[in-house]
């Protein structure tokens, strides 16, 4: 198991509390829950039921906010936001893929 100085250092350790996320991101409460019900982020459940954020799901929620105060309905940041991210992906799979095609140099 890793010891907690390394989960911390993890982007998808649910590291931060409703509150400390809120406070980081510049958002209410009640928009962290609504980016949870958009199915932008689905925040980790402690054994008692709150939620905790990552670090990769309070990048999303900032974006997410920054988007919203520019005037871009929550439902359409949350989907340019998920559409970014699977295109972020996608691209890193296809370099990873090409690199593996790649002749090795004699």
């Amino acid at each position: 198991m890793a010891q907690p100085d390394d989960m911390f250092g993890d982007d998808d350790y649910p590291a931060y509390t409703m509150g400390r996320a809120a406070e980081i991101t510049g958002a209410s409460q009640d928009f962290l829950r609504r980016l949870d019900e958009a199915k932008l982020i689905t925040p980790f459940r402690s054994s008692g039921g709150h939620r905790r954020y990552s670090r990769y799901q309070l990048r999303l929620a900032a974006r997410a906010r920054e988007m919203v105060d520019q005037g871009t309905a929550l439902e359409a940041a949350c989907r340019i936001i998920i559409l970014e991210d699977q295109l972020e992906e996608a691209l890193r799979q296809n370099e990873k893929h090409q690199r593996r095609q790649e002749p090795e140099a004699s």
